[in-house]
């Protein structure tokens, strides 16, 4: 089913006619083939992903952190009008091959979590996250489609690193905008960006992400690359040699450990 089936099976059909310029109703249309690309209802009801690979981290360009790492995301309901406030997901993200350091990332805080326990994570780093993730168009895709004054704009085709695409601006009702590249062949998001304010430098901050290799995953498109750019350096990057979905992933997984109760019998080793 796609994106304009499953709205009007909502009862939004009076939202969508609405969309009366041209570039709008090219935007929907783009959107429309984009979610049908990714997977369109089963996109639409993923409840959860498992994302094994390796995970990069850099600074000024170099490695500065490489880990062994799996990625658990399920999916929460939350109602269309909020869905642009609250954090509709939780997220852990276990690292190393004894998986003995984790964040745990869940729908108002986050911890970091080893075997010497739990300590929460600093809140500007949580409020990062939470926006990167509430503008990350797969994310968008997933749980944001519904919300109430969002606007897909067509901003034409253009050629980025000889990738033909279309280009939509997706903007919420806070008039936040997150422009997104589309593969004019496989219709699926290759590139979004996004700028934010900087609370220090007062500068506005441009945010990059990257998305290639995509296969199935069990009726889903996923991406197993992904990159992020930050003011034209990159900060972060996964390759994903397995995804999953849909595995009931349990409330245990994302529960948060008492301090002193960190992963049992687990210590790192001497070197």
């Amino acid at each position: 089913m796609t994106r304009r089936g499953f709205l009007f099976s909502a009862g939004a059909c009076a939202w969508a006619q609405s969309a009366h310029t041209q570039s709008e109703i090219r935007g929907e249309k783009i959107i429309d083939d984009a979610l049908a690309a990714l997977g369109g209802n089963s996109y639409l009801t993923m409840m959860d992903r498992t994302e094994s690979g390796r995970a990069y981290s850099f600074y000024h360009e170099q490695i500065s952190g490489l880990s062994i790492a799996k990625i658990y995301t399920r999916y929460l309901t939350v109602a269309p009008s909020k869905s642009g406030e609250e954090l509709a997901q939780r997220e852990k993200e276990v690292f190393g091959k004894t998986e003995d350091t984790s964040v745990l990332l869940l729908e108002n805080a986050g911890w970091d979590i080893s075997w010497r326990g739990s300590k929460p994570i600093e809140q500007d780093r949580f409020d990062r996250y939470r926006e990167s993730t509430l503008r990350n168009v797969l994310y968008m895709f997933r749980q944001r489609l519904q919300e109430p004054g969002m606007i897909f704009e067509s901003q034409g085709s253009d050629v980025i690193e000889n990738l033909p695409v279309e280009i939509v601006n997706i903007t919420d009702s806070e008039n936040r905008v997150v422009r997104v590249q589309f593969h004019q062949s496989t219709k699926l998001p290759v590139r979004q960006i996004y700028k934010r304010k900087n609370l220090v430098t007062k500068e506005q901050d441009e945010e990059v992400t990257l998305f290639a290799r995509y296969r199935d995953a069990g009726g889903v498109q996923w991406p197993h690359q992904i990159r992020r750019e930050h003011n034209g350096d990159k900060v972060y990057e996964i390759f994903s040699d397995s995804v999953h979905i849909n595995k009931d992933l349990t409330d245990n997984l994302f529960a948060v450990p008492e301090p002193g109760e960190g992963k049992p019998g687990v210590k790192p080793k001497k070197k």
